[in-house]
């Protein structure tokens, strides 16, 4: 009968309750921790045939989430451990060293695992024994002298002008779908949310006067954002073609944004009607909602936005996250230069 491991339960509910982490965070969390237990039972081998998942994929192995993270109580669940089983990994887990981590990210770059997943795995080692720590559990961090590697950096893709003024005309807004679609678009472009946000978004959210949502963001943090009149206005029109909807009495009445069945809208059939006008306007494929997050980031700066601002209406904790993003505008004032100064 599989066991409840109390380590990882503890670990994933101080997550949810505690830190606020997202479902998905918490099923990466537990997916990464599964894999070293698994590199600290068996070595290289067994860790190499963990099975990660991908968004949206349920995960068996540290339970990957059933994580009560969508409510309930996170359960941390090994498949088919005896008690002794469980026994021997809580030790394994409580006494590993700096040596076993190092072998253990050793043995990611010999698998060829990318340094972004690498640091990403590193990271939930470091905040599980910050957490052990914390509860008196550990005497010593393993992870504390060990250094995140250096990542490539990769600067973010975005859309110029005239490539958004082509999506955002794409949808069809003489019907109730597609009102939707060309208000959700014309949201995520003049707001720069995460596709997190916006399905959270509910009717009540939107200030018409005011002209800003209330976003509530990662760690249930909640902010105003400014949004523009262009994308009111097809809020505006989606809205007024719900109610005169025959079924919009059996609509969610408090989510913004829903679906065809009248239940809030997901992260990823939004990416699934992105992806369709992506097709029918011939852009690159490879567009996702969080292109247009970085697209506003970087048509704000562009147009001389100040980096702080930029930063509170991404909701970047810090200022750092933010700054990629000047990158993106240092390549368009040297373009700027070449096409402009004699001697360039």
């Amino acid at each position: 009968m599989s066991q409840e491991h109390p380590l990882v339960t503890d670990f994933l509910n101080y997550l949810r309750f505690e830190r606020h982490f997202s479902p998905h965070t918490g099923k990466c969390y537990a997916a990464d921790l599964f894999q070293f237990g698994q590199y600290l039972l068996g070595g290289p081998e067994a860790a190499a045939r963990v099975s990660l998942p991908t968004r949206g994929t349920p995960q068996s192995a540290f339970a990957a989430a059933r994580p009560g993270m969508s409510g309930g109580t996170a359960v941390a669940v090994a498949p088919a451990q005896t008690t002794q089983e469980v026994a021997v990994l809580r030790d394994k887990l409580l006494k590993a060293d700096s040596n076993q981590i190092r072998s253990f990210l050793t043995f990611l770059h010999e698998r060829e695992y990318s340094k972004a997943t690498a640091a990403r795995k590193l990271a939930t080692l470091r905040s599980f024994y910050k957490f052990l720590m914390r509860k008196s559990m550990i005497t010593t961090n393993p992870v504390a002298a060990i250094r995140t590697p250096k990542q490539e950096k990769r600067l973010p893709k975005f859309l110029d002008i005239e490539q958004v003024r082509k999506l955002l005309s794409t949808p069809d807004d003489t019907t109730l779908l597609g009102a939707r679609d060309r208000a959700m678009l014309e949201t995520l472009y003049s707001t720069g949310v995460r596709v997190s946000e916006l399905v959270a978004l509910n009717v009540e959210d939107v200030d018409t006067p005011g002209e800003c949502l209330r976003i509530r963001g990662k760690g249930r943090k909640e902010r105003l954002t400014p949004i523009g009149p262009t994308a009111l206005r097809a809020i505006r029109k989606y809205l007024d073609m719900r109610m005169t909807d025959p079924r919009s009495t059996t609509f969610d009445k408090s989510a913004l944004y829903v679906n065809k069945h009248g239940q809030r809208l997901s992260t990823r059939s939004v990416r699934r009607k992105l992806d369709k006008y992506l097709l029918v306007c011939g852009l690159d494929p490879s567009i996702s909602p969080h292109t247009l997050r970085h697209t506003f980031a970087t048509h704000m700066l562009n147009n001389g936005a100040d980096l702080r601002s930029v930063q509170e209406l991404l909701g970047h904790q810090s200022i750092s996250t933010t700054q990629v993003y000047t990158h993106l505008t240092t390549q368009q004032l040297k373009r700027d230069y070449d096409n402009s100064h004699p001697r360039a």
